[in-house]
């Protein structure tokens, strides 16, 4: 595996900048995922290390070696599609062969069956091996895809949301098994989600992409505590922080323009009187819907809570995060 390094990259089509000055480095063996809304540049910076884009300006450089001129086959990449981007003629196993019987790989006929069982095995399509492509519903189709990536092992693995299909079971038994799939294998991985669970399960890095620009990168715990701005803040954490005018509290910094608080930077039973909106069971935890001061404040409370519609609740900030006119963090 390597580490993948991108230095300056921008990247226009047209006049659409997708990608502006990205520097980043993803470490070898590492599970980076980039978050951000669609047009952050996402998936353009998966084309880029890929190369099938190529960039504007700046460098993308594989285990130390510029990647510049270098075909997609020459980067020893393996990229996982949103789409499909199956062969409809083939049966599932020949789908999954196929990249294995590259001229480049050579790989006998005895690892050929032993790589596609063990992947098979861990997608569940061990029984849908002899069906062709398009027998397949559209989640299956995408395991296949994830499996032709996963019986080659490249330098570096790309996957563009590959679980967005799939039903919340398996999409939960998918994260699990590509983590572990990850370290098992030492794989250098990136990683593109709109799903902030894929993000804090399953990432060692996360890449925060913000209208093509990288607005932080650091572990998911340190973007959760110490995030450099209310966008950073809102890409992570259920529910979404909370986000109010910085004068509904008392001690606010003088430039603070507003206040952000995560259910644990809000104490329950002291402060100003709230007022209880709505109440969401979830089995595990309850989440709470308050009315404050004209602005809803969504928290969390014991599972079996017996607060109601109408009830008062107090509450005051605890180490809130402030933020400016323009929603940098503010120290």
């Amino acid at each position: 595996m390597a580490e993948v390094t991108l230095t300056g990259v921008t990247k226009s089509f047209g006049t659409n900048v997708a990608l502006e000055d990205v520097s980043m480095t993803v470490p070898d063996g590492s599970f980076v995922v980039l978050l951000g809304p669609t047009g952050a540049g996402k998936t353009t910076t998966l084309r880029m290390v890929s190369g099938l884009d190529k960039p504007d300006r700046g460098q993308v450089s594989i285990g130390g070696r510029d990647m510049a001129g270098l075909s997609p086959a020459q980067r020893d990449v393996a990229m996982v599609f949103q789409q499909y981007s199956l062969y409809p003629h083939l049966t599932v196993r020949q789908n999954l062969e196929f990249p294995l019987r590259s001229p480049i790989l050579k790989t006998p006929q005895s690892e050929i069956d032993r790589k596609v069982g063990e992947i098979a095995e861990v997608l569940q399509i061990s029984h849908k091996l002899e069906n062709k492509a398009t027998a397949l519903s559209g989640g299956e189709m995408q395991r296949v895809s994830i499996g032709r990536a996963l019986v080659r092992n490249p330098a570096v693995y790309l996957m563009d949301e590959p679980l967005s299909s799939l039903d919340a079971k398996l999409r939960a038994d998918l994260r699990i098994e590509l983590k572990s799939i990850q370290a098992d294998r030492g794989a250098t991985l990136l990683y593109v989600t709109h799903d902030q669970i894929e993000a804090m399960t399953m990432a060692t890095h996360v890449g925060v992409l913000d209208k093509g620009r990288l607005v932080q990168f650091g572990t998911p715990r340190q973007i959760y505590e110490d995030p450099v701005s209310i966008y950073a803040a809102s890409r992570l954490g259920q529910p979404r922080i909370n986000v109010l005018p910085a004068d509904v509290f008392a001690g606010a910094p003088a430039k603070a323009k507003s206040i952000g608080l995560r259910p644990e930077q809000i104490v329950q039973g002291e402060g100003e009187d709230s007022t209880v909106a709505r109440v969401e069971h979830l089995g595990d935890q309850t989440r709470l819907h308050l009315s404050f001061k004209s602005h809803e404040i969504v928290t969390v409370t014991e599972a079996h809570t017996t607060l109601k519609s109408g009830d008062i609740v107090k509450i005051r900030p605890n180490n809130p995060f402030y933020f400016d006119a323009i929603g940098g963090r503010l120290a």
